[in-house]
């Protein structure tokens, strides 16, 4: 997630400094003999050095302590393929077979410098490519018929490599089909769809061929770094300059993390306190295909772009408005697009600020008076505090401080929103738990050396005593993690919602060329460590599970630690001595019971529930047809489907139905599961009514 490089706090990078220092003085390799085609790309000297040190940064430092052997070198060579032709649409399987020469010579590839087989790959793939997007182009010269029943497979990544010329070509012959039935089902001509396509066409061409030496490096060094674990990367010196400006938020944007994956723009990370954030419509997975400028300006078509254009697109003036046309992530392409209104913004601490609200609940002739507090991040404002300033901002300090408003206004219970929080300053994490404890352990945190440091709750005392509940989803990961679980191990409070994120993993960011303002030869963000709870058990991969799961429209099989490759395993060290503190009238599993029996009845639930399942479906699927008339009957089963989820749900709730589902206004939508979350604190409070009790300490645990 977005917060890694703060999350390294209590870690040194010695050891990776005495690695720079040795490598600085390293001699150069001789170059290598291995023939490139006339004309194309090739590594400088610099490629040589810098992949001779990120090679031994990996090895010598990397959580792993992995060797780049020849078992290695062969998880290298499949992932510099997947970064190349991911999708099987490029590469016939003879190309394939003729690489399979260099499967085992990865390993030596980066220890020598010697680095020519990567580039002769390269230039193949830069060969196909241009032979793919020509044939593209010459099937727009005829309108395909729309009546044929067959189908396009968009995704491949499974797919066997195309045999010969003539499946490549039809693969490509649908995959242009495809394109244009989208764009008509958008309201398009044939001749309009052909002409857009024509032009993202071009420019997928014309990037092909601004490809740089450097490009290739970076797809390089990462299929390196990647197959260590997906948390490491090499960025190249653009692109650390670039991640230098978004860690500084010295830009005025929408707040979101980027990446180019087979030709779609796709948001990778939304940064607390942005304006996605705060709008919360634009999601990771996301693919964005248009921007336009204002709120009327014409959208521009950037499928196939380089991301540094779309992101020029994106940024401009604080204050102004860009609109993002796009794809939501996991459909199917062809599915009706989404278009999404932003005001540009500075990523600023007030955004990303705690923010309370209450809410009023009837119970059995009682009311029951509900505080939420939403936490979107784990800040704190190190300017100030260098500078003297006793009043500094940090997540803690503004929760004790709505907490006491809360206290104030007579709440009887706290939930504690942690939804999309990915994470943030980790000694936030640690003392935003000892809110709630008066002392003891929160989190334990182990290097690559084996070395393992307890970090504590930094101060005596509880600002709140009374039921408390964590509310999380798939994307509340690495900080959120460690004080979701530690409110869980102390039996504090209970977890509600989805299986976290599972991201238990510390980096480490290290230029190439020593510890300098702007790298020349770029920096790697190395993994360095792993998170364990206090029971011993990690974070990484597995997350927190809730006490009481809660209906989630996220994805737990495309978002999350599980979802990566070569995550790391979760695993399991020594515990440490703390005592739990306990609620006598709170039973997780008696919550879970009254929360399923109210949610098999609630309108909104139900609603919710089926509007997963029907999402899911259409998740599911790896290929479209392609006749026209089918695909449009498809869209109209959808809509009507959701039309008449939706008017379900409002008759079920005494409200008047809608004609169509343009007449909804997402801004009216309820927030379903905090409402939930809101009910299960209910049912906690009442608990706590029954026996007249509060928190306890009651045990030591080991």
């Amino acid at each position: 997630m977005q917060s890694t490089q703060r999350l390294t706090t209590g870690f040194t990078a010695s050891a990776m400094v005495a690695v720079l220092l040795a490598l600085v003085s390293s001699s150069q390799a001789p170059a290598s003999t291995s023939a490139l085609p006339p004309g194309a790309l090739a590594p400088s000297e610099r490629h040589r050095l810098v992949a001779r040190r990120v090679g031994m940064i990996l090895e010598d430092t990397h959580y792993r302590r992995a060797d780049i052997d020849d078992q290695m070198s062969a998880q290298v060579f499949d992932r510099y393929l997947q970064f190349l032709d991911g999708q099987h649409s490029y590469f016939l399987a003879s190309d394939i077979a003729e690489f399979e020469r260099y499967r085992l010579r990865f390993d030596d590839m980066i220890r020598t410098g010697e680095i020519e087989p990567a580039y002769v790959i390269f230039a193949r793939y830069q060969a196909r490519n241009r032979d793919r997007v020509q044939h593209a182009l010459v099937q727009l010269a005829k309108e395909p018929d729309w009546t044929v029943d067959e189908s396009f497979e968009f995704d491949r990544s499974k797919a066997s490599w195309p045999a010969t010329e003539a499946q490549m070509n039809e693969i490509w012959r649908r995959r242009v089909k495809n394109d244009a039935l989208g764009l008509i089902l958008a309201g398009k001509t044939w001749d309009e769809a052909a002409d857009t396509l024509r032009k993202r066409y071009e420019r997928v061409l014309k990037r092909v061929e601004q490809v740089s030496a450097e490009d290739v490096f970076e797809n390089l060094m990462n299929s390196y770094a990647r197959t260590f674990d997906p948390h490491s990367s090499y960025f190249s010196p653009r692109n650390s300059e670039e991640y230098r400006i978004q860690m500084s938020l010295n830009y005025e944007g929408i707040g979101a993390s980027l990446q180019l994956i087979d030709e779609f723009v796709t948001v990778m990370n939304i940064i607390e306190g942005g304006p996605a954030a705060v709008a919360g419509t634009l999601k990771p997975t996301d693919r964005i295909v248009g921007v336009a400028q204002g709120a009327d300006g014409a959208f521009t078509d950037v499928v196939g772009w380089r991301i540094d254009d779309v992101v020029q697109l994106i940024r401009g003036k604080g204050g102004t408005l860009v609109r993002l046309r796009v794809l939501p992530g996991g459909a199917a392409p062809g599915t009706t697009e989404k278009t999404l209104e932003f005001k540009r913004n500075k990523v600023t601490l007030e955004a990303q600020a705690a923010q309370k609200s209450r809410h009023t609940l009837e119970r059995g002739g009682h009311s029951y008076r509900v505080g939420v507090i939403s936490v979107p991040g784990f800040y704190q404002d190190i300017a100030a505090q260098n500078a003297g300033d006793e009043d500094f901002r940090s997540t803690t300090r503004d929760v004790r401080r709505l907490i006491e408003e809360l206290q104030a206004e007579g709440i009887d219970g706290l939930v504690m929103d942690l939804r999309g929080n990915g994470g943030g300053y980790l000694p936030e994490a640690t003392a935003l738990t000892g809110l709630f404890i008066d002392r003891g352990p929160v989190v334990q945190l182990r290097d690559s050396g084996g070395r393992t440091e307890v970090l504590d709750d930094p101060e005596a005392g509880v600002a709140y005593t009374g039921p408390l509940a964590v509310l999380v989803d798939r994307f509340s990961a690495s900080a959120s993690e460690i004080f979701a679980g530690a409110i869980q191990d102390y039996r504090r409070g209970i977890v509600l919602g989805q299986q976290t994120f599972g991201k238990g993993t510390v980096q480490n960011l290290v230029p190439l060329d020593g510890f300098v303002k702007k790298p020349v030869n770029g920096q790697l963000t190395v993994t360095i460590g792993k998170f364990y709870r206090i029971t011993g058990e990690s974070t990484q991969l597995r997350g927190v599970s809730p006490d009481v799961p809660l209906a989630s429209l996220i994805s737990l099989n495309d978002v999350g630690e599980s979802s990566l490759d070569e995550a790391l395993p979760w695993d399991r060290i020594a515990g440490v001595p703390y005592r739990t503190v306990a609620a006598d009238g709170v039973v997780p599993t008696a919550l879970a019971d009254e929360e399923g029996a109210r949610a098999a009845v609630d309108p909104d639930y139900r609603w919710l529930v089926a509007d997963i399942a029907a999402i899911e479906e259409i998740r599911s699927q790896t290929s479209v047809s392609l006749n026209l008339k089918q695909r449009q009957d498809e869209r109209a089963a959808l809509e009507r489907d959701r039309l008449a989820r939706e008017n379900a749900r409002r008759a079920a709730l005494g409200q008047e139905p809608v004609k169509s589902v343009d007449d909804l206004d997402p801004d009216d939508a309820p927030d379903i599961v905090l409402n939930q979350a809101t009910e299960v604190m209910a049912d906690m409070i009442g608990g706590y009514d029954r026996r007249g009790l509060a928190p306890k300490t009651v045990s030591l645990s080991p």
